[in-house]
């Protein structure tokens, strides 16, 4: 009995360790082997394997080329797609009412006449684009895939969009669509930094001193108007991150392709801009 009672003595005079000490030397030993079986997977090499490709392959490669030096060639030549018009194009489609009514209505399919267009960089899964095709992006501020940006719709930006239209989806949202794109997925640039917009200050200091803008809703209406600080406002916002119209699933699974929709939407880009947001 004596020699317990001097045991539970001994205890009692050990130091005493936090609990938050224990947690933390456990998560260090946890990120400590992580980090471990890490660089053993990265330590070893994964075999290559051998890769034919196909004749056919080669071919259908070489004459898509082909076909795309010669739709460029056109396109800076004449200055729009062969498919385009000069002048508005109208279109029908049918929509369901609250009454399950189908009512038929009209609207603009191409973007003739409009003051401004919001476009997006689509076709991710194509590969390497040719030179030419990507500076031409580039200028247009369309960098990254499934990236989206408003563009004064000129004939100098007209020209471009056409070059590059098989890469792009653009026309011109409502009012309602801007809105949502600057309230759900806008961010500013800030001294070459991103920053999300989730206060008016940001806007009211960086454009309200010059141009008078220092909300949201300024911005809506500088953007659907087309005003004076129009390539102000869009120098200042950052490309618009939207997600992809096919998941991960269809796309690397299923194997979906996104086609030949691309190009001018006119009106109907607003339900291409509502899947993507």
């Amino acid at each position: 009995r004596n020699q317990t009672m001097s045991n539970s003595k001994d205890y009692k005079d050990l130091p005493l360790v936090p609990e938050s000490v224990l947690k933390r030397r456990h998560d260090l030993d946890d990120l400590r082997r992580k980090n471990q079986a890490n660089a053993e997977k990265k330590g070893k090499k994964k075999k290559r394997g051998i890769y034919v490709k196909k004749p056919e392959t080669v071919l259908a490669q070489a004459k898509n080329r082909r076909n795309e030096q010669m739709r460029y060639r056109r396109v800076k030549k004449k200055g729009m797609m062969k498919r385009a018009s000069n002048k508005p194009v109208f279109d029908k489609k049918e929509v369901q009412g609250p009454d399950d009514e189908v009512d038929v209505i009209s609207y603009q399919s191409n973007s003739v006449g409009a003051s401004f267009v919001f476009a997006i960089r689509i076709r991710e899964d194509v590969g390497p684009i040719p030179r030419k095709i990507y500076l031409t992006l580039a200028q247009l501020g369309l960098k990254e895939n499934n990236t989206g940006v408003f563009v004064k719709y000129d004939a100098a930006s007209r020209k471009r969009l056409h070059l590059v239209e098989p890469w792009v989806v653009y026309g011109k949202p409502s009012e309602g669509i801007v809105k949502d794109l600057l309230e759900r997925k806008s961010f500013g640039n800030v001294n070459g930094e991103k920053i999300p917009l989730s206060d008016n200050t940001i806007i009211e200091k960086e454009l309200g001193d010059e141009h008078g803008i220092i909300c949201m809703e300024d911005l809506v209406h500088e953007l659907t108007n087309s005003g004076e600080a129009f390539d102000v406002v869009t120098k200042f916002l950052w490309p618009f991150p939207l997600t992809s119209t096919r998941s991960k699933f269809e796309k690397e699974k299923l194997k979906q392709k996104q086609g030949k929709d691309y190009g001018d939407k006119g009106a109907l880009i607003d339900e291409y801009i509502k899947k993507m947001l």
